[in-house]
């Protein structure tokens, strides 16, 4: 089952059991699912967004949520943080487990040395590779620091 199915699904489930949090949440992934949909059709991809592309944007989704809880709770409101924390683990439900610390670094000299890299010049590539077997499932900001740390050296 592709993941925009599956989505579609959880939303009949949340409207069945009543689950009002989880309801919003998919309705909101939903409706960022269908603009991008919009703009892949203004592209002449007819079909929309790809698997890959919507758990790009899930990933996107979340790290906004997390923003914001942190935003709210540096602000004192404990009650708002709580509901995008709610909001992040049902947008997780969808994702992949991401890659540990560990599996990450594993990953990347795996990359770097099967790609002969030596400079910071191969960083691109080495990332892209990286996005592209592992969507949704590494931070791209901790990737970037450890695979700089091994070309550096």
């Amino acid at each position: 089952m592709h993941l925009r199915e599956e989505i579609s699904n959880s939303v009949k489930d949340a409207m069945k059991t009543k689950d009002s949090v989880r309801l919003s949440t998919l309705r909101l992934v939903n409706a960022a699912i269908k603009d991008r949909d919009i703009a892949a059709r203004a592209e002449d991809r007819c079909d929309g967004i790809e698997d890959s592309e919507i758990m790009a944007l899930l990933s996107k989704m979340v790290k906004q949520r997390e923003e914001s809880a942190s935003t709210y709770e540096d602000n004192g409101r404990p009650e708002l943080a709580e509901r995008e924390r709610s909001e992040i683990d049902v947008i997780r439900a969808f994702m992949p487990t991401p890659l540990s610390e560990d599996e990450l670094k594993e990953v990347i000299e795996g990359y770097v040395r099967d790609s002969g890299a030596t400079c910071l010049k191969s960083m691109g590539k080495i990332m892209g590779q990286l996005k592209a077997d592992y969507a949704g499932r590494v931070d791209m900001g901790k990737a970037g620091a450890i695979v700089k740390g091994h070309l550096c050296n």
